[in-house]
């Protein structure tokens, strides 16, 4: 380590309160006003939270035009005249599937006071939402508690503002636990998102196998193990209710927030953001599906519902409050699958400086061919949370991080490298021994929680 972890306990301390605050809030006031674009067939559109990037709008000009923004109405102090009304925003650029997503997160999440549906059985959804509830009270009540006062003392609340957690599944809930103020969180994983329409048409028969089956996915993640295994996320791939998009929903819900706007997009190869419309989205399912990976299920929907964009604020907020943002990005992180993508490395590095989160990772990033999604971390984040499947000292020591670690690590529950695991079990034996009193990702050999944090030498956050 560059620094003692006593030293860096004291850089967290005293020499905090002279650190630079950042205001979340107004970041996130930006971002209500950034997101949205003009017309019906969207052109690239260059993601409004990426640090340094111009900001382009739809146009109705066509494809690759940049609009610039309306003039505000002018005020009354500068006109000497009562100003008149309120502008209305612009039209979003690229289909907005909100409507959906709001039936979703009633149906599925069982959140909000919204009414169900008439034309969706209404005894189906009670006894999901049931069920669901309790899972969720339990949640909340035996483990979030303790995760949450945890991240509360221990992560700096001055960090980059955009939060990116690669091979997060659906995974959303718990970078917002880590980061719960966050403006912007991408998770990344294999997992494609999923096409919301059916949602429309289910009969009972069909929305009661999709409710259980998506009660059983949300099994692992809410009482099990904190994490899902690959097979179980292989089978959110299929099914009338898309289990991804189920997964961030119930996040959201849990966290006491709720969609507002959704769209789909793909990224360009300068790292642009393409929102698609009802045309882009017809089109991508005439095409021949794409397997992504052998061992893993073909999706029964099209690659036009791989990449999500939810936008979301406080439950119950209403109109004009402040919305933050989720993206899911659909991608193999090998090195192989990303040579084939290159615009989505491109839009994670116009994001610039990142807070990062990953955990139940399958030890990918001790690997050699996982060089490329690990460079970009060690290149772009200040400060990551991870169990011991992030970035061991062998690769983040000489980029120019230290790590704090927390709880007991002897070794894996599943094969990996056996150099690193040797490496890691130095970096607890080490180190002082810091209590965990939760669960975060994998067990260790002997069955223990543990959790890592990885920060950049020199940083002084505010706690």
């Amino acid at each position: 380590m560059n620094a003692p972890m006593s030293s860096l306990k004291s850089r967290r301390g005293t020499t905090r309160r002279g650190a630079r605050a950042i205001r979340w809030g107004a970041f996130a006031l930006t971002l209500a006003g950034a997101v949205g674009g003009a017309g019906c067939k969207s052109p690239p559109v260059t993601d409004p939270q990426m640090s340094g990037a111009p900001s382009v709008t739809a146009s109705a000009a066509g494809p690759g035009t940049v609009a610039t923004a309306p003039a505000p109405a002018p005020s009354a102090s500068a006109s000497g005249s009562e100003p008149g009304p309120t502008p209305a925003p612009p039209a979003l650029a690229g289909h907005d599937f909100g409507d959906e997503a709001r039936i979703l997160y009633r149906v599925a999440a069982c959140a909000g006071d919204a009414p169900i549906p008439e034309y969706l059985d209404q005894k189906t959804v009670e006894e999901h939402c049931t069920a669901l509830s309790g899972k969720v009270k339990t949640f909340r009540e035996s483990y979030m508690k303790k995760a949450m006062s945890f991240f509360g003392a221990h992560v700096p609340k001055d960090l980059p503002k955009p939060v990116v957690y690669p091979f997060a599944g659906g995974d959303l809930v718990s970078a917002l636990m880590a980061y719960p103020d966050a403006p912007e969180v991408t998770t990344i994983s294999l997992e494609l998102s999923g096409d919301p329409r059916r949602i429309k048409t289910l009969g009972q028969k069909a929305l009661s196998a999709s409710l259980s089956q998506l009660r059983t996915e949300l099994n692992e993640l809410l009482a099990v193990g904190n994490f899902s295994q690959s097979e179980t996320l292989k089978h959110t791939q299929r099914g009338d209710i898309p289990g991804e998009l189920g997964f961030f929903l119930v996040g959201l819900a849990i966290h006491d927030l709720e969609p507002v706007h959704m769209r789909y997009f793909r990224i360009e190869p300068d790292g642009a953001l393409r929102y698609l419309d009802t045309e882009d989205i017809a089109a991508e399912e005439r095409k021949a599906g794409e397997r992504r990976k052998d061992t893993w299920f073909p999706p029964d929907f099209s690659e036009a519902f791989a990449n999500v964009e939810i936008t979301f604020r406080a439950r119950g907020a209403g109109p004009g409050a402040p919305e933050r943002v989720h993206r899911h990005m659909a991608m193999n992180l090998g090195d192989d699958g990303l040579a084939k993508s290159p615009g989505f490395l491109k839009h994670l590095e116009q994001k610039g400086k990142i807070s990062a989160v990953t955990k139940a990772a399958s030890y990918l990033m001790w690997s050699v061919g996982f060089k490329t999604i690990r460079d970009y971390l060690l290149g772009n984040m200040t400060f990551m949370v991870s169990d011991s499947t992030g970035i061991p000292p062998t690769y983040a020591k000489p980029a120019g991080f230290e790590h704090e670690t927390y709880g007991s690590f002897i070794g894996t529950r599943i094969p990996a490298d056996q150099s690193q695991t040797k490496v890691m079990r130095d970096l607890w034996r080490k180190q002082p021994k810091r209590d965990l009193a939760f669960r975060f990702g994998y067990l260790d050999s002997a069955s223990k929680p543990h959790l890592l944090i990885t920060s950049k030498v020199g940083f002084v956050g505010t706690p």
